[in-house]
Order: C-alpha cells, then sequence, then structure tokens
C-alpha cells in the first residue's frame, strides 16, 4: 500500500532547500534554454561530473540557434566523456524544432515541451516548473525514491505505473509560485539526505512527516527489480600509431557507424576478442597493413546498459603506407579538441596521448 504525498511536506521542504541548494551554474538564472540543456546533460550523470561540460557547452554554444547551427563534430567534441551521445544529438534536434516550429523561443507549455525529440515527461516537467513557474511535477530517479519514502511506497519503481502514479501524487502540491524551487527541492534532498543506499534519516527536514521513516522502512525504499544482466564482449584495442608526410606522430582512428551504440563518434580500432600481438599483425596485414612492431597493452573494461566490453590492448606501429577506408591519422592537437573519443577507450587514450606527446625520434 501507499499513503498520500503529505502536503505538508512543502513549506518544510522549500525552506530547507533555500537553506542548503548547492550552488551550481545552471542555477545562475532560470533561462530556458540553460535549464533544458543541464537537464539534458544531468541525465544518469552527477553534478559535479556535469558542472565543466556544462560551462563549457554554454560558452561554445550559449543560444538555442547556437546549438541548432552547430557543426556535428564541434557538438560531439563538447559532448565528449559524457556518454549517452544521444541526448546531445535529439538535444540540437529539439534546437532546431524550436527555431522552425516556435521562432527561436523555447515554449513556456508542458506539451510543446513534450513534443521536443529527447524530452520525456520528466524533462519537460523540469524545464516547465524551473524556467517558467508551471506548477507541474518533474518525477526523475530522485524523486521517486524520495516519493516512496514519504509515501511509504512498496511499488516497483522500474515498472511504468510507479513513475506515473508518483506524478498524480505529487501534481496537486506543485506550488505556485515556487514551483520551480520545488522540483529542485525534491532533487536536492535525493541527491544530498534522501540517499540511496544509506538515508540521512537524521538530517532530514521531512522526517516527521515521512511515512516510511516512521514505520522503519525507509532504508528498504523504493522497491526495485533487478537489472537484466550485460551482454559481455571481448574486444582488441589497437593504438596504431603512424606518421604523416611531414614526420608528425600520429594515432589511427575510424568513425562509427552513423547509428547504434556510440554513433558517429571516433575510435581506436578494435577487433573481437583478445589477440595476441602475432594476430593483430596478421589482421592488419589482411586488411593491407604492416606492423612493423605490435605489443600488448593492459587490460581495461567499460559498462554500457546493456553491454559490457571487456578489452585488453595493442600498441602496433604501423609502417607507412595507406590507411583502409574511414580511417584517419589525428595528431596530439587533433585528438585533443578536435576528434571526440568516447570514455569507454579512457584507458587507451592516456596511453595513445603518452606515445604521441614524446619528442620524435626518441619513442
Amino acid at each position: 500500500m501507499s499513503y498520500p504525498f503529505p502536503g505538508e511536506a512543502v513549506p518544510l521542504l522549500l525552506d530547507w532547500y533555500r537553506m542548503n541548494a548547492r550552488d551550481l551554474p545552471w542555477r545562475e538564472n532560470t533561462d530556458p534554454y540553460r535549464v533544458l540543456v543541464s537537464e539534458i546533460m544531468l541525465q544518469q550523470t552527477r553534478a559535479e561530473t556535469v558542472k565543466p561540460y556544462f560551462r563549457r557547452f554554454m560558452a561554445v554554444l550559449p543560444t538555442v540557434k547556437d546549438l541548432a547551427e552547430a557543426p556535428e563534430d564541434v557538438l560531439l567534441k563538447l559532448w565528449e566523456g559524457l556518454g549517452y551521445y544521444s541526448r546531445v544529438r535529439n538535444l540540437q534536434k529539439a534546437a532546431r524544432e524550436v527555431m522552425t516550429r516556435f521562432g527561436g523561443v523555447i515554449p513556456a507549455d508542458f506539451d510543446a515541451l513534450l513534443s521536443l525529440p529527447g524530452v520525456g515527461r520528466y524533462t519537460a516537467g523540469a524545464v516547465a516548473s524551473i524556467a517558467f513557474g508551471i506548477p507541474v511535477p518533474a518525477v526523475d530517479g530522485n524523486v521517486l525514491r524520495v516519493a516512496a519514502r514519504l509515501r511509504d511506497d512498496d511499488t516497483d519503481v522500474m515498472l511504468p505505473a510507479a513513475k506515473t502514479d508518483t506524478e498524480a501524487a505529487i501534481a496537486p502540491h506543485v506550488p505556485s509560485p515556487g514551483a520551480g524551487d520545488f522540483t529542485q527541492s525534491l532533487i536536492e534532498l535525493g541527491a544530498l539526505i534522501c540517499l540511496p543506499r544509506e538515508p540521512r534519516c537524521a538530517d532530514c527536514p521531512l522526517s516527521l512527516v515521512c511515512r516510511g521513516f516512521m514505520a522503519g522502512h525507509a532504508s528498504e525504499l523504493p522497491v526495485r527489480s533487478g537489472p537484466r544482466p550485460r551482454r559481455v564482449e571481448e574486444l582488441t584495442v589497437l593504438v596504431c600509431l603512424s606518421e604523416r608526410d611531414d614526420g608528425t606522430p600520429c594515432v589511427c582512428l575510424r568513425r562509427r557507424p552513423a547509428k547504434g551504440l556510440l554513433a558517429g563518434l571516433w575510435e581506436f580500432p578494435h577487433l573481437p576478442g583478445h589477440l595476441t600481438a602475432d594476430e593483430v599483425s596478421g589482421a592488419l596485414a589482411d586488411m593491407g597493413l604492416c606492423a612493423a612492431s605490435a605489443a600488448p597493452l593492459g587490460e581495461a573494461s567499460h559498462l554500457f546498459t546493456h553491454v559490457e566490453w571487456r578489452m585488453t590492448g595493442c600498441l602496433v606501429r604501423l609502417s607507412a603506407g595507406t590507411l583502409p577506408d574511414g580511417w584517419i591519422r589525428a595528431d596530439a592537437e587533433g585528438l585533443t579538441h578536435e576528434y571526440a573519443v568516447p570514455s569507454a577507450f579512457a584507458a587507451y587514450r592516456g596511453i595513445c596521448m603518452e606515445q604521441l606527446t614524446k619528442v620524435h625520434g626518441t619513442s
């Protein structure tokens, strides 16, 4: 069973938030564009991680028009390391629709916001309430957790019905004025106090109105069914060092397919399975490349939502020759400022930068 959302929590929560809100760059003002960009960045990403990305993104693309017109490589480079790259592609699609459908002005309407690419009910509610003061709920994972504990609700939060029910329970209590602060206060409470594994109930401003706390259930909520196991893929990542005609040391990159995981990003070439150095040399020879040397690198892994990459690396020095179609040579400057390489390859990128920045001729 579950209890109604406690209306008496609202003034307590707002008072607490106004005293304890973190100083975050997207809270400097409630410009709708800034709110939209920050909310997309914050999806499945910690606020501390997002802060430098947000500042850099806003410095380069300060308006919705700038975002709509940005070249894809610039966009992906700004997002490099944040992951879930479909978010930024949809963000740009949304900006383009704002330009064409709404005259370049982000609409002050929940349903219109919801119609934009990549904008779900939570993001539409967050932008509507924070940027425009519209009294609508915005329910993300933090809010689901807080509400489950406040209501002593044992519904599995992985079920779509849980979010729908939570929105309906909160909606009558969203204050006007004050909708934006209310939205942010629920998220802030979940981030700072009502933590996933060990809620800090002794420090919570809502403990006296929290049904879960009073029943001794807070640490057991919310109920969440286990995730499906990830598919495991084994890869051998190739850090292929080469030179341009002028002797500039480079690494070989290739662009991933336009659709699917990490679509359109640049990557270190890789081969299926965990291969020996000799096997790598043979595979490269089949591509028309000659490996002057090949040496094993360390292992690394990366978790995606449904896939786990278990990687081993191989440092290859290529003899002069033509690269396969789709491969390019990138120098240290390009790798740093031009080509977006996903964080899945972070371990090998670090090794690569060490190699590229050595004094040429001493490696």
